[in-house]
């Protein structure tokens, strides 16, 4: 499994630097949340409190529109009190973001970076997936283009398979696995509710109720491992969305600059290593994907 691992990354990597992506450092320690206050872990810094970052990805932002094209790769961390088979409190992500990018861009980047992981790790580790008895001939079938469905398209087919759910909930573990079950590759579901999804998410134009971003979902039931979108590019707007989740403008300060000294429409998406690596491996839970896990009760060894 840990070759396999490692093959991913090296894909990762691989398929980024050939497509002319910077490696971007972004940093550990931050002084506020990418994702959502409720899941930070607190860190005493020099008299003040700083945070493990979420994700890189704000960082990436910044390093897009000085670079073009940039990725982040380093490890993620939520305070997230969830005892599933998908959830780490700390876990690794490949994070890609592009500057001149729309979402129909991402959507491309996001299946051929994809499709090409897989085809990576079944050629060169073939070995490995067979003594973990894992069907090769479904990651075989993992050939672009991957089908896309949007968020409402996505509710309409859970309803006739009869999952007790409405427009505006968050398609949660169960509903993953039910809607990715019904494909042979990866599904692309796009345009979530806006009020659900980060505030720098940018609005669809043609439906403001509605966000310009992507869930891949891997088949088989292993549900999320990319999750990314169209990034608020419009200064006046990022602003108010701030005001409207009640986080504070003094640590977006330099993000807001971003915006105010000008900016360009960007994209980009993150991956989850340890999801990837849960699927392409048939393992049912994440933590059999990293040497040493962490959980919500596990902190040792």
């Amino acid at each position: 499994m840990l070759r396999i691992r490692a093959e991913v990354i090296r894909a990762c990597r691989e398929y980024l630097d050939d497509h002319g992506f910077v490696g971007f450092d972004a940093p550990i320690l931050t002084p506020t949340a990418c994702e959502g206050t409720t899941t930070l872990f607190p860190v005493e810094y020099f008299g003040e409190t700083a945070y493990l970052t979420q994700s890189g990805q704000l960082y990436g932002e910044a390093g897009a529109l000085a670079f073009g094209k940039v990725y982040v790769f380093g490890p993620t961390f939520r305070a997230e009190k969830s005892k599933t088979r998908r959830h780490l409190t700390e876990f690794w992500m490949v994070e890609p973001e592009m500057a001149f990018a729309d979402l129909d861009d991402d959507m491309a980047l996001a299946e051929d970076f994809l499709a090409h992981v897989v085809a990576r790790v079944v050629e060169r580790r073939r070995p490995e997936l067979a003594t973990l008895e894992r069907d090769v001939a479904a990651l075989e079938r993992i050939r672009t283009p991957f089908p896309r469905i949007t968020y409402g398209e996505a509710i309409e087919t859970l309803r006739a398979a009869g999952v007790d759910i409405a427009w505006g909930d968050d398609l949660g573990a169960a509903a993953e696995t039910t809607l990715s079950q019904r494909f042979d590759r990866p599904v692309m579901v796009h345009r979530y509710p806006l009020a659900a999804k980060p505030f720098y998410m940018k609005a669809d134009p043609a439906d403001p109720r509605l966000a310009l971003c992507i869930d891949v979902l891997a088949p088989e039931g292993y549900g999320e491992i990319i999750g990314g979108g169209q990034r608020e590019d419009d200064l006046a707007v990022l602003e108010s969305r701030l005001a409207a989740h009640g986080l504070s403008r003094e640590p977006f300060e330099w993000y807001l600059d971003l915006r105010r000294f000008g900016s360009v429409p960007h994209a980009g998406f993150g991956m989850g290593i340890e999801r990837a690596v849960a699927w392409l491996c048939g393992l049912h839970h994440v933590r059999e994907t990293i040497p040493f896990p962490r959980m919500l009760e596990r902190l040792r060894p």
